[in-house]
């Protein structure tokens, strides 16, 4: 499957961005969808995770309660909305499929199969 991530930008803090990733070349339907962030000098992260059936999501607690993850099957594509951007929000974000796993390890860079080319997201204070 390859995947294309869009929707990074430059937003004041406070503000809101929504990233998309869409799937194509594969089922795309039968990953787990999770999303990532590499901020400068700075090892990549866990983000955002969300089950094949996106009936169970998972977050970094720091964006607990500001970002939402979901996907639409139909679209083959998955979706990270970012409220209450803040200036360490600032990074490259990528998204990544994982054949389906036990949750602890959507967290992990290494369950992924498959990433996206990164889309930049810049938070000004």
């Amino acid at each position: 499957v390859q995947l294309q991530a869009s929707g990074g930008g430059l937003v004041q803090a406070g503000g809101s961005l929504r990233l998309s990733c869409a799937a194509s070349g594969g089922t795309g339907s039968t990953y787990a969808m999770g999303w990532f962030r590499q901020g400068p000098g700075k090892e990549r992260e866990f983000v955002a995770a969300i089950s094949v059936s996106g009936e169970f999501t998972y977050y970094q607690d720091s964006v607990k309660g500001r970002f939402a993850i979901s996907r639409e099957t139909a679209k083959n594509t998955a979706y990270l909305q970012m409220n209450s951007l803040k200036p360490e929000d600032t990074a490259v974000y990528y998204c990544a499929a994982s054949p389906p796993r036990p949750r602890s390890k959507y967290t992990y860079t290494s369950s992924y199969t498959a990433w996206g080319q990164g889309t930049q997201v810049t938070v000004s204070s």
